[in-house]
């Protein structure tokens, strides 16, 4: 079974994205369950939501405490959250982060890769250069770091799950995907 943790804030899509990932897995074959975790329900708050994929029928229904990969919407959460609490060692972390260089306290058991999603996300109007909405243009990130789900199978779960803005949600996960990058610890 793979397990993904998300980590983002309200309004940044974190849901969606563990949704588009388990459409997507679903469309390639495998057994999916999608689900959130909220704390204070509103913009802006910690949100935290979870995909599991399988071969075989899902009977797991708790949170998610050992993850093998980890998604942050925010990069700011990692100051506050520890987003890496019971990452598998091997574990794949996606960032969304203008500079992976800068990324501090790595810690050599992981995989890292960034991918400057909100640039992305401004530059394809989605939502406001105050607000953007990452979530898709993160889904192509994960795209590439994770060698589970296809580019394909995640734009056609965002063309069928993104509720306005279809062709440009569909540029911005190409454009992550293209652009998301390994940093070597």
């Amino acid at each position: 079974m793979i397990e993904v943790r998300f980590h983002g804030r309200g309004g940044q899509g974190a849901v969606v994205a563990s949704e588009v990932l388990a459409s997507a897995a679903f469309k390639m074959g495998f057994e999916v369950s999608a689900f959130p975790f909220f704390g204070v329900e509103r913009r802006g708050a910690p949100v935290t939501a979870f995909t599991r994929i399988d071969r075989k029928p899902i009977r797991i229904k708790s949170s998610i405490y050992e993850p093998d990969f980890v998604v942050v919407l925010d990069s700011s959460l990692m100051r506050g959250v520890d987003v890496l609490e019971g990452l598998k060692p091997e574990g794949r972390v996606l960032i969304n982060h203008p500079d992976g260089k800068k990324l501090q306290g790595k810690d050599a058991k992981f995989h890292y890769f960034v991918v400057d999603a909100t640039a992305i996300a401004i530059s394809h109007g989605l939502g406001s250069s105050t607000a953007p909405i990452v979530n898709t243009a993160i889904m192509g990130g994960f795209a590439r770091a994770c060698n589970i789900v296809s580019i394909d199978s995640i734009l056609q779960s965002i063309r069928e799950e993104a509720p306005v803005k279809q062709e440009e949600n569909v540029a911005a996960a190409r454009q992550a995907f293209d652009q998301t990058q390994e940093v070597r610890t």
